[in-house]
């Protein structure tokens, strides 16, 4: 993955990298992360930055405060963070002559498609002015029920709104190993990831420095979202002080994951949004048609359904081994769904009254998430 002049790289930083493991912000090497991005601006790449660190800046600021472990608190220490964290950005870049421009999200902005073009047009407006975007989650006002869930998963939908060339996923660790290195001394770096597999999620541990809220597997789910819009992905060590411009030149570092040979279409990409809000369980013939031949969900195919869900909403589809192999824009509601699951699309009318179509979930509505053998095994 070598670059061409004029690529756009998303950064992703923990608050483990921005730490160094301590509980204030390092600012001595977010300017070492800073000089690299300056440095590859200078070779005209595009750079975004997906930050964490508004819960560390907030509590660094008040001093290490005592507070209760609530939402609320966690929300008022991210009020008080953000301002700050974005602050230090404006501040580093500054010195090189750039300018930030701050951009905070929550996953209302990502799941509906006329705010995600929203999103994606002011992001790319910011690049194309030669301001560097500065992503973060709106933790301040955020709830359970709108988080993206991490910004991992942020970063990998940046990406995907902008049209980025890479995703660079900056941490603690010096990739994915074949075992935990940090009870494994026998544990091997992965170079290169061709495909996420299941044996690949296996190998993920969970994090266990308790600054941050990701771990490995959040970082392989990041990957898959980007790797499945064709954006080639890389975790890498943020110690580092040449990972970016390595990154740029295509050497290697850390573990890099190849995009998919056939990426999703652009009007697709906006699925990964939205969380699923059901789900239809299929049987074998169902399956088949939608992994092997790109076909739409029939109700004929659907053995059970799961959760409460209105017609447009996103659902998961599970495989008849319950993997969840595909997400899809849901044709019907969950009442309709329950009411015409293994039906003939013919009787559907007779069944409901009325009908949206023959489909449950149609084809230009659904993206494959695994296509990973043990899926489709005894089909």
């Amino acid at each position: 993955m070598t670059t061409h002049s004029g690529s756009t790289l998303v950064v992703k930083l923990g608050t483990s990298v921005l730490t160094q493991g301590t509980r204030s912000l390092n600012q001595a090497h977010m300017m070492e992360i800073v000089r690299q991005c300056a440095a590859a601006r200078q070779q005209g790449h595009r750079i975004i930055i997906v930050t964490s660190g508004a819960i560390a800046a907030g509590r660094e600021h008040l001093g290490h405060p005592v507070l209760p472990q609530t939402v609320a608190c966690k929300q008022l220490l991210a009020a008080v963070g953000q301002s700050r964290l974005i602050r230090v950005w404006e501040n580093l870049f500054g010195i090189y002559g750039l300018h930030v421009g701050q951009m905070l999200l929550t996953r209302a902005d990502l799941e509906d498609r006329e705010r995600f073009l929203n999103a994606r047009d002011t992001l790319r407006a910011l690049l194309e002015h030669g301001i560097v975007p500065v992503i973060n989650e709106n933790d301040a006002v955020v709830t359970s029920e709108i988080r993206v869930g991490d910004n991992d998963t942020l970063s990998a939908l940046a990406a995907v709104l902008a049209g980025a060339d890479a995703l660079v996923l900056l941490t603690d660790q010096e990739g994915l190993f074949t075992a935990d290195p940090r009870n494994n001394p026998s544990a091997q770096l992965i170079p290169e990831v061709p495909a996420i597999t299941e044996d690949i999620y296996r190998l993920a541990g969970g994090s266990v420095s308790g600054l941050g809220t990701g771990g490995m597997i959040t970082k392989i789910q990041a990957a898959e979202i980007a790797t499945q819009a064709g954006i080639p992905v890389v975790i890498a060590p943020g110690a580092n002080a040449k990972v970016i411009p390595a990154v740029l030149a295509g050497q290697s570092v850390g573990t890099r994951f190849l995009p998919c040979k056939n990426p999703l279409e652009s009007r697709k990409l906006w699925l990964f949004g939205p969380p699923a809000a059901g789900s239809l369980h299929i049987d074998a013939g169902a399956s088949k048609a939608l992994l092997e031949r790109g076909s739409s969900l029939l109700p004929k195919g659907i053995t059970g359904v799961g959760g409460t869900f209105a017609r447009g909403e996103v659902v998961r589809i599970l495989s008849p081994h319950g993997a969840d192999i595909a997400h899809g824009v849901a044709c019907y509601n969950s009442d309709d769904m329950q009411r015409i699951k293994g039906l003939h699309s013919e009787g559907i009318a007779a069944v409901l009254g009325y009908d949206y179509g023959p489909v449950a979930i149609h084809r230009d509505d659904c993206i494959i998430r695994s296509r990973n053998a043990a899926d489709t095994e005894n089909l």
